[in-house]
């Protein structure tokens, strides 16, 4: 699960900053992030985000809030499948309401090219260099045949056994096999390390916008230093976290702490 829920914390970060509104159930007055594109028959671990919080409510009442649940979910999952460890910032309060268009309008889609990334990521605050280091988030976890079907039987820039590999349980018909899954990183898929980006060097991106990050363009350079040391990775990795986890938050007497991370009190 923990690709999933750092995903989450990525999701909640990149609309309208870290506000717990990811988290959020649809209500007669708002339609929430849940079914937006990027997240229907996608996102997933809210229950394991419920358990946390009650847990917590337990030991601490309205105290710690769903954001800031999920900023530390997101770094313990990236420690417990071997990546780096930072101190996360807290404080964050939870949002009041939650929009579907703007997730749709904020979270990169997987069929982005570099300069939309690029800019999607600069208008958060986040760097080209943070765009690449963050990326290394799909070191872990997997993606839906929908979101590579094209890039596996369309794309040139590709390894031609691993996308004939990837093409045997994601067949070219739309509609068909569309939630089938494969790793990010076909070699480590649940270990947290730098193999993303020679995965990318040797042409086996899985996504397009993976493989956009090396495709002769700016951040070439940034892959071969993430390819050949895992430190720098690191490093670059966990202040990107630290920068994502500072978008917008809720802080002061804005916002509210959540009881239960799935509705407003």
């Amino acid at each position: 699960m923990g690709a999933s829920l750092l995903r989450l914390f990525f999701h909640d970060c990149f609309v309208n900053g870290c506000d717990g509104s990811v988290l959020l159930d649809d209500t007669s007055s708002f339609i929430g992030e849940k079914n937006a594109a990027p997240n229907a028959n996608s996102a997933r671990g809210f229950n394991v985000i419920d358990d946390i919080k009650s847990k917590v409510e337990k030991a601490c009442p309205g105290v710690v809030s769903c954001a800031d649940v999920l900023a530390i979910t997101a770094r313990d999952s990236v420690v417990i499948l071997g990546g780096p460890s930072w101190n996360v910032k807290l404080g964050r309060r939870d949002a009041r309401t939650a929009s579907q268009a703007a997730a749709n309008n904020s979270i990169p889609p997987p069929t982005s090219n570099l300069n939309q990334l690029i800019s999607r990521f600069q208008a958060l605050g986040l760097s080209t260099r943070d765009l690449v280091a963050l990326a290394g988030s799909h070191t872990i976890g997997q993606a839906r045949c929908t979101s590579f079907r094209a890039r596996i039987y369309n794309e040139t820039n590709i390894d031609k056994s691993f996308a004939k590999t990837r093409q045997s349980n994601c067949p070219r018909a739309s509609g068909s096999g569309d939630n089938n899954l494969a790793p990010l990183d076909l070699q480590t898929p649940t270990a947290f390390e730098n193999n993303y980006y020679k995965n990318l060097i040797k042409k086996k991106g899985l996504l397009h916008s993976d493989q956009q990050l090396f495709n002769g363009g700016s951040t070439d350079s940034i892959v071969r230093k993430y390819s050949n040391s895992r430190s720098n990775f690191n490093a670059d990795f966990v202040a990107g976290m630290i920068k994502m986890g500072d978008i917008s938050p809720l802080t002061g007497s804005n916002g509210e702490i959540r009881k239960n991370c799935r509705r407003v009190n």
